[in-house]
């Protein structure tokens, strides 16, 4: 039983993706299979493909973001069953959603509620639960919890993880700085942010000590490499949440703030062995879903493209620049 998958044949760039036949995966214990409606890139697709991974074996199936419904439930699966639609962010060692289907576990994906397209909750599984993981698992930004009022600071507000960020941040109560560059700052403001500032301004952290009073932000979302260098945008006992890159060790520890630091790899619960990181998973995009699904959050869907697309869109986005989220549509379910 064979269908067709997008396929790296070694390390290359997205345009060296292939639309080929490739075995029908068969759900194991505990998995189910699922035919893709729709799919989103993400930069650890384009980053992947370029450097590979130690666990991939060639041709691979790469992508972790899609949507589209079971057909297939392996054995102990009783939650789910064919004809349910689902959304995932699946183990990235695996083969991946580029394809029209894939098989994953069937306790990390969320039901996608009717009256949500499917090509909309394709978007949302990495970016979203990053910004979500980010902010509410590991920050405290959460409704109720956070104090009204207190600043939030979104360094690449612009990106997908950003612009769910500044809106969840939002949503909480926060007051939101966004960093983008000047010609994404109206884009910024409209999804809530009170302050943009442009990362080409000059020191961020002044900046951001500028807007704060000199008092510097409870909460900073990093998502563009600068961990060191915003240490003095972060007011003393703050928290940092790391999406790209840590601060450097030796500065991070003799920094008088007393900052907590929290690393964010939303995939490797897949690989943990931990059963409730990986459940949670489900829970986060299942809260996302209820939020889109309650227009609450703009699932920042930029555009959708057809599937034969989808080597350049990924290719686009690893280009730079792009806003939102790029999605591509698999088949004509939706």
């Amino acid at each position: 039983m064979t269908m067709h998958a997008f396929t790296a044949t070694q390390p290359g760039e997205p345009l060296t993706l292939q639309w080929t036949p490739v075995p029908t995966p068969a759900p194991g214990l505990g998995e189910i299979r699922v035919r893709l409606a729709a799919v989103t890139v993400n930069p650890v697709d384009f980053k992947l493909l370029r450097d590979g991974h130690p666990a991939w074996t060639y041709p691979h199936v790469p992508g972790v973001d899609g949507a589209g419904t079971v057909e297939a439930v392996g054995p102990g699966v009783e939650s789910l069953r064919p004809g349910d639609r689902v959304a995932m962010h699946v183990d990235l060692t695996r083969p991946g959603v580029f394809a029209e289907a894939v098989v994953t576990g069937a306790h990390t994906v969320a039901r996608v509620p009717d009256g949500v397209p499917l090509t909309v909750a394709a978007a949302l599984p990495c970016a979203g639960m990053t910004a979500y993981q980010s902010l509410d698992r590991r920050l405290g930004v959460r409704p109720g919890l956070w104090r009204p009022g207190d600043w939030v600071l979104v360094n690449g507000a612009s990106g997908g993880v950003g612009g769910y960020a500044t809106q969840l941040a939002r949503r909480a109560g926060a007051r939101v700085i966004g960093v983008a560059s000047a010609a994404n700052h109206a884009y910024l403001r409209a999804l809530g942010a009170e302050v943009t500032l442009d990362y080409r301004a000059g020191d961020l952290a002044a900046q951001v000590r500028e807007v704060t009073g000199g008092a510097g932000v409870p909460a900073v979302v990093e998502t563009a490499g600068q961990a060191t260098a915003l240490l003095d945008a972060v007011a003393f006992g703050g928290g940092m949440a790391c999406v790209l890159g840590l601060p450097d060790l030796p500065t991070y520890r003799a920094h008088p703030a007393k900052i907590s630091v929290h690393p964010i790899a939303l995939g490797a619960a897949h690989v943990s062995g931990d059963r409730r990181a990986q459940e949670d998973l489900g829970v986060m995009l299942g809260e996302l879903l209820a939020l889109v699904l309650n227009d609450e959050l703009d699932p920042l869907v930029t555009d959708v493209r057809e599937r034969e697309a989808l080597p350049a869109t990924l290719a686009e986005l690893a280009a730079g620049g792009v806003r939102g989220k790029l999605v591509v549509r698999m088949s004509g379910e939706d």
